[in-house]
């Protein structure tokens, strides 16, 4: 049995020790304040160890801006001297056509280190040209960015002092849905004028969430969801387990105010610890890339690819020049292992290829046509992000319609209650393919939707839809 189970079974038994067995009710209150005498310890006990780990982190950016310079020169000042003018304005704000301005930053780290590591998000220290820490005592200190890493939004920084107390890294594997979760940080020290650190308590709200901010050069698909409040100020500090072991690093709060309203994330440790000393050693985080799009199967998917369970991923697209096409993957093709390891899902399909070496070669068991088969693929590098450019024509079919584009056909619209809409399409994603017959223009589109009879299998950018037939849109 682990820490948290055993924990959780004991006060469950006191409780049924002082209300279940028959104890006078005088027995059962008594009991019950040991027991929150007992829980409160535990939360002060966590502040105490992990407290003084947790610091301040204040950046100072410079922007340079263009500024438009006014000629006096034939203006509405020519009646005075001009060069008089220019010679002011010139000492004033100096003889460059661009100002600077300084955009200051606040975030929280976590010390991981005695000798002065300190572990906090990219986005906190992003782009900062002066890096300052406040420890809980009160020193200030210049810190010096080690290593950063903006697809998972992690970053080391360095302070010369030594003797530290260093937080504990746990392990987020073991994390559970219910569990104790707490929020460590210092969002409003400068505003209430301390520097001791805050804490924030609730659970682990679900685990393995993905959400989609900060642009596609950051993953956010494997995240810790809490209800410990997230405030401005807390990204970069950690969120521990009843031990004060830290279990991830908070990242960002979902709001439609900019407050908190009860949804918090966090990058689990584990992440951290995989790339952490990358980042000491200030090296690129190189993650692993096949080069395909893959997707999950659904009930749908499954009896059209004639599938026995729905364990496995799709590969929706096979991109040019890629690992996967290298190693002979075709569109369609259903992957069931990785490595010897079953594959069960996007999520897992993913984070196994992201962690793989590059330069490693994997053995892949496909299902294809119907048949088992297997293929080895060489992990590549995770190249960077291209997008598409603007569009024109349009077309309709089934409750859709598309336009075209530099970068091919996409969907422009999908009418509400069609069949495109219950299949879950959506706006803006290239479609590519009609029951497995190419579709690169609008001409084609009205080709192969017209001859398309029955369910049709679509192939977008993210995967394969079954699109039911009729619809108003067609």
């Amino acid at each position: 049995m682990k820490k948290n189970d055993s924990i959780r079974v004991w006060f469950v038994s006191v409780a049924l020790a002082a209300v279940g067995l028959g104890f006078p009710a005088g027995a059962a209150r008594a009991e019950g304040s040991d027991v929150a005498e007992q829980m409160q310890q535990h939360f002060i006990d966590v502040s105490k160890k992990v407290g003084p780990a947790v610091v301040s982190i204040s950046t100072e950016t410079v922007q340079r801006m263009p500024v438009r310079r006014y000629q006096f020169g034939g203006s509405p000042f020519s009646d005075f001297d001009g060069d008089l003018f220019e010679r002011f304005f010139r000492d004033f704000y100096g003889d460059s056509d661009n100002r600077e301005f300084k955009q200051r930053g606040l975030g929280t780290g976590v010390i991981i280190d005695e000798e002065g590591l300190i572990l906090t998000n990219e986005h906190v220290v992003h782009g900062a040209e002066k890096v300052t820490v406040t420890l809980p005592d009160g020193r200030e200190f210049k810190g010096q960015i080690k290593g950063s890493d903006a697809r998972s939004d992690l970053a080391v920084i360095k302070i010369d002092a030594k003797s530290l107390p260093a937080a504990e890294l746990g392990d987020s594997e073991q994390i559970k849905t219910g569990q104790w979760a707490i929020a460590v940080g210092n969002p409003f020290g400068w505003a209430v004028g301390g520097t001791e650190p805050t804490i924030t308590v609730g659970v682990v709200s679900a685990i393995h969430r993905s959400i989609r901010i900060g642009g596609a050069d950051r993953d956010y698909s494997d995240l810790i969801q809490t209800d410990a409040a997230i405030n401005p100020g807390n990204s970069g500090g950690p969120l521990v387990n009843l031990y004060g072991q830290v279990i991830g690093i908070n990242v960002a709060i979902f709001s439609t105010t900019g407050g908190y309203q009860g949804i918090g994330f966090a990058i689990p440790v584990n992440v951290a610890k995989s790339i952490l000393e990358d980042l000491i050693q200030g090296k690129k985080v190189l993650y692993g890339w096949l080069g395909i799009n893959v997707q999950d199967v659904s009930e749908e998917l499954q009896q059209h690819f004639k599938l026995s369970s729905r364990e496995g991923v799709i590969v929706a697209r096979v991109l040019e020049h890629s690992p996967a096409e290298k190693a002979g993957l075709k569109d369609g093709d259903v992957i069931v292992a990785l490595n010897d390891q079953p594959v069960k899902n996007v999520r897992e399909m993913l984070k196994s290829v992201a962690r793989a070496k590059v330069g490693q070669k994997l053995p892949l068991k496909v299902i294809r046509n119907g048949k088992e088969m297997k293929v080895t693929v060489e992990i590549g590098e995770r190249p960077s992000e291209m997008e598409g450019g603007e569009a024109r024509g349009e077309g309709n079919w089934r409750g859709l319609q598309v336009s075209e584009s530099t970068a091919g056909v996409v969907i422009s619209r999908i009418e509400p209650g069609s069949p495109a809409e219950e299949a879950g399409l959506q706006v803006g994603e290239p479609l590519l393919e009609i029951n497995r017959r190419p579709v690169r223009s609008s001409k084609e589109f009205q080709e192969v939707a017209s001859q398309a009879k029955g369910d049709a299998l679509v192939k977008t950018s993210r995967g394969f839809f079954v699109l039911r037939e009729g619809s108003r849109g067609e």
